[in-house]
């Protein structure tokens, strides 16, 4: 009996995946470095309709009590390393998972932002949209996978 492979990760899935989670890292970091030592930092307009400041002092820029900068850093942190090239050549498939069910877990939590930021807060944060967007563009790539590449499904022989 052979041992079936799943067909190889495209290179470009690889380092847009990586590439995108770095970027997230970078602009998550950013959003938690303003959390905490205050919105002067902020580089963004404040106007009707771009004003970070509004958006990530609201109620809604926490989550279950946690900042949810925190939160999209770890989420990052987590991702960088799953989208990593060493991660994608693992035959592990618990990483693979993971890394499907993060960013699905991902573009949840940017659904709610995006409601909350349009239809509760009035306002949207540039940095925050950035972000959204790279979520968004790893749900894209990883779409345009094959379940088996993901490691979601198993081979079949």
């Amino acid at each position: 009996m052979s041992q079936v492979v799943a067909p190889p990760v495209p290179r470009w899935a690889v380092i847009s995946t990586f590439l995108l989670s770095l970027a997230g890292l970078g602009i998550s970091t950013y959003l938690t470095i303003v959390h905490y030592v205050g919105t002067a930092a902020l580089a963004c307009p404040a106007n009707s309709f771009a004003n970070c400041e509004k958006v990530t002092t609201s109620a809604q820029s926490h989550f279950l009590g946690m900042p949810v900068s925190v939160l999209g850093l770890g989420n990052f942190i987590v991702l960088t390393a799953l989208c990593s090239p060493w991660a994608w050549k693992s035959t592990n498939t618990l990483i693979h998972r993971a890394r499907v069910g993060l960013i699905v877990v991902s573009i949840a939590m940017v659904a709610w932002l995006v409601t909350a930021e349009l239809a509760i807060i009035g306002a949207i944060c540039l940095w925050c949209t950035a972000v959204h967007v790279i979520t968004f563009a790893m749900v894209l790539v990883l779409t345009r996978l094959n379940r088996e590449q993901t490691g979601w499904t198993p081979v079949s022989e």
